[in-house]
């Protein structure tokens, strides 16, 4: 999709009667309500998103938790929800704010418009945080999620409290997470039974979601991490493997084509 396209027909098509589907949030990427742990939420880009719903879960129903919230962009040409962070940080004791600009422009002033330059590292946690248990919450392009996540579990951080949410086809591994290797199957038939197609998979692509695409099958798809649910299809004969189990719980009797691959031959009703 081109930038751009899907916000601007809702703001330019979407009037006020037209009917649109939607789903129920889903997936695991939630906060812990327990108040005693303090809080840490690391957001990249416009992973900030989710980040920002959680400080005003915070704020709103659990006030006195400490929240330490980390914002890593290139300048103040991306800076999302920059005042109301501000505001949020001047009116909240509680919440201490660390925004890291990687690239600031010259018109950027540390202390005004960011706290650190660089990046969201774990060099930068160890000298901004209190000693102590804290709840890790991250969400941001591949590059943050493949070298912070680990990187957290690394420093002695359990993995009961690293909670992250790839944006974006993100591969993270923790250590000492084994992870299921998934067989090599080939040459098994991928029935599409909606589209009126049957296939032979190759092993050429990394899931499902890629084989049906790269054909020309029409699937609805969202985040491509098996978090959203998006790419939920009916299973009507045969095993889909997953190599990582996905945020997304699966219905009964339905699979994730977007981090799932055939163990035998298939029948999916898309």
């Amino acid at each position: 999709i081109p930038p751009d396209l899907s916000s601007n027909h809702v703001h330019d098509h979407v009037r006020v009667g037209d009917n649109l589907r939607v789903k129920a949030p889903s997936g695991h990427f939630h906060i812990d309500p327990d108040a005693s742990v303090p809080v840490v939420l690391i957001g990249g880009g416009i992973g900030i998103t989710p980040m920002m719903s959680m400080l005003r879960w915070c704020v709103a129903n659990q006030p006195q938790r400490l929240v330490h919230f980390y914002y890593g962009l290139r300048n103040s040409d991306e800076h999302a929800f920059k005042a109301q962070l501000e505001e949020l940080a001047a009116s909240h004791p509680a919440l201490r704010l660390h925004v890291v600009y990687s690239r600031p422009t010259s018109a950027d002033l540390v202390g005004r418009d960011y706290q650190h330059a660089g990046h969201v590292d774990v060099e930068l946690l160890l000298r901004t945080l209190p000693h102590g248990r804290h709840q890790f919450y991250v969400c941001g392009p591949p590059a943050m999620m493949q070298t912070l996540v680990p990187a957290l579990a690394e420093w002695g951080v359990p993995v009961a409290d690293i909670h992250y949410e790839a944006f974006g086809p993100a591969s993270v591994k923790l250590p000492g997470v084994e992870s299921s290797p998934m067989p090599v199957v080939i040459g098994v038939e991928v029935k599409f039974q909606r589209s009126g197609r049957t296939l032979t998979w190759d092993g050429k692509d990394a899931s499902l979601l890629d084989f049906a695409e790269r054909h020309g099958i029409e699937v609805e798809s969202g985040c491509r991490s098996g978090g959203c649910g998006s790419c939920e299809t009916r299973l009507l004969q045969g095993t889909v493997q997953y190599e990582h189990e996905p945020d997304h719980d699966v219905a009964a009797g339905h699979c994730l084509l977007c981090v799932g691959r055939p163990a035998a031959s298939l029948v999916l009703e898309a």
